[in-house]
Order: C-alpha cells, then sequence, then structure tokens
C-alpha cells in the first residue's frame, strides 16, 4: 500500500519538524502526504517520519478531511475527522464521485500531544470500472461501441449512464472498437467533440496511474489543443486519455487501460472525471495552466 502514486497537486508547503523526542511533546510532523483515485474514496499515503524519528514517542496517525474549492485553489476551514490508523496510510471511503475533497494528516503521541498536520492534498473521486469486453465491430457491431457518459438530459451523472456498451455504428458514441487488414485493433473516436491521446510512451501499472489529463500545446501560447480524432492503436497495458463534450461548455475526460487485445474482442478498464473544471482528468477551459 505504500506504493501508490501522486494523483493530486500539493496544496501546502511542508510543515517543519517538531525535532523533540520529550514525553509529553508531539511527534514530528507528516512531512508528506500523496493519494492515489478510487471509485467512491480516496487512498492516502504519507511519509512515516513521524514514527521512525521516534517511536516509543508515537501512538497513531490522525486523518482529517474538508472542502475544496477548485476555482479558488484552497482547502475549506471546517475540516472533521476521518479516522486513526498506526501505519501510513488510510483509505477514505463512502465519498461522492466527483466532490473535490482536501485531506490532510497529524501524529499523536502517547500523551496525547499532537502535531500539526501534514501538508494538504486535494483529491477527487470517479466512477470506473474493470475488465470491460468491447468486441470489434467487425465481429459483433452492437457491442463494439463505448460511451462514458450518456446522459439523459438532466445534466446529473448518474450511474446508470455511465461506461455505457453500444453499437459500433452509432453516431453518439466516444468510440468504437475497430480492427484492420493485418488484425491490429484500434480505439476509434466517433462523436464531434471526443478525441484520444496516448497517456504515455509507456504501459502503466495500473488504471489508477492515469491521473491528469495532459494538455496539448495550441497554436497560441498557454493554449490547449484538441485532442486527436485518428483511430489509435489498443495495446495491453497502455492507458489513454479521451476528451468528450460534456454538452454545457466543458470539456470532460475520461481514461481507458487496455487489459488484453484479442482477435474479436478487448478487454478494459475505464475511469471518468464527472466534475467539470476539475483537474483529475478533466479540464474545464482550454488553457495550458490553471
Amino acid at each position: 500500500m505504500r506504493g501508490f502514486r501522486v494523483t493530486a497537486f500539493l496544496l501546502v508547503a511542508a510543515a517543519c519538524s517538531s525535532d523533540s523526542t520529550a514525553p509529553n511533546d508531539p511527534p514530528d510532523v507528516p512531512a508528506t502526504l500523496s493519494s492515489t483515485t478510487l471509485d467512491g474514496a480516496i487512498a492516502l499515503t504519507w511519509l512515516d517520519n513521524s514514527y521512525t524519528s521516534d517511536p516509543a514517542n508515537f501512538q497513531n496517525y490522525r486523518v482529517f478531511s474538508t472542502s475544496y474549492d477548485l476555482d479558488q485553489d484552497v482547502c475549506g476551514t471546517s475540516w472533521r475527522l476521518e479516522g486513526t490508523t498506526v501505519a501510513p496510510e488510510f483509505i477514505v471511503g463512502a465519498l461522492a464521485n466527483g466532490i473535490p475533497q482536501c485531506f490532510s494528516v497529524s501524529a499523536v503521541s502517547l500523551s496525547g500531544a499532537e502535531s500539526a498536520r501534514s501538508p494538504s492534498r486535494a483529491d477527487t473521486p470517479r466512477p470506473d470500472a474493470r475488465n470491460v469486453v468491447v468486441y470489434v465491430r467487425q465481429v459483433r457491431s452492437d457491442s463494439s461501441g463505448f460511451r462514458f457518459w450518456d446522459d439523459d438530459g438532466d445534466g446529473q451523472v448518474e450511474a446508470g449512464e455511465l461506461g455505457r456498451i453500444r453499437s459500433g455504428s452509432a453516431t453518439d458514441i466516444d468510440f468504437f472498437v475497430d480492427r484492420d487488414g493485418t488484425g491490429t485493433l484500434f480505439l476509434n473516436p466517433v462523436r464531434p467533440g471526443t478525441g484520444v491521446e496516448l497517456y504515455d510512451d509507456l504501459p502503466v501499472d495500473d488504471l489508477t496511474t492515469i491521473d491528469f489529463a495532459a494538455c496539448i500545446p495550441g497554436p497560441t501560447p498557454g493554449s490547449c489543443a484538441s485532442y486527436t480524432t485518428s483511430p489509435i492503436e489498443a495495446s495491453p497495458g497502455f492507458g489513454y486519455v479521451f476528451e468528450t463534450d460534456g454538452g454545457d461548455g466543458f470539456i470532460r475526460y475520461g481514461a481507458v487501460r487496455v487489459t488484453h487485445v484479442g482477435q474479436s474482442f478487448l478487454i478494459l478498464d475505464w475511469s471518468f472525471q464527472p466534475d467539470r473544471g476539475n483537474p483529475e482528468l478533466l479540464v474545464g477551459k482550454r488553457t495550458a495552466a490553471r
């Protein structure tokens, strides 16, 4: 669990260490805080320095959360205790997808003295799914298309609207799986406003590794270009980011990690960030930096 990849940006500079080992003094401040975006949850990990600096003066960690204002790039002020742990890791569960949160961690001594809090970390849960089969259009056209979010018209992202398998011949899907004459499979963007980019030149360890949608440099300084609408080869282990038109003036992003490529179908993991304007696979305006 200590190997979680960082998926959100650092908000506050690291607090200084207390450098004290007296029985009534608090442990050192946790020096780091990282997070991994999950479906309805956030996994937090941090440096175990509060314990390792003085094991005899350490009791546990306390994990806190509060709201996060994306537009102002600030955490809220009403912090609540999520729980305690003796390990430098914690999963905050039962969270609403698409709602940004801030997190921070403190350390408590055996005498009850509490340290200052760690750097804050912002992250936003996002819905995802694993092991989804999408057929090649030449084999099963009715199950070869995919759409991240198919809104019923109310503008609300609901579970039944996400990750829909559709006909590969439909014009309102985000992509379909195609096969060329050599047997190579491709992810082919379809509806207007949908594009795709390779997340990395190397395979990614997991779907959660795909964290931020990259800004493709645009024609003017500080602008981002649209993602390519050309088909992209589907390769096992590789990650892909799709930009899609949310229908409300905001671009929403989805992530795909291909886990298997066969002759007649592929298997993929997907995630989608429903919170508009969120940097966790979502860019609300075409600007290179917020």
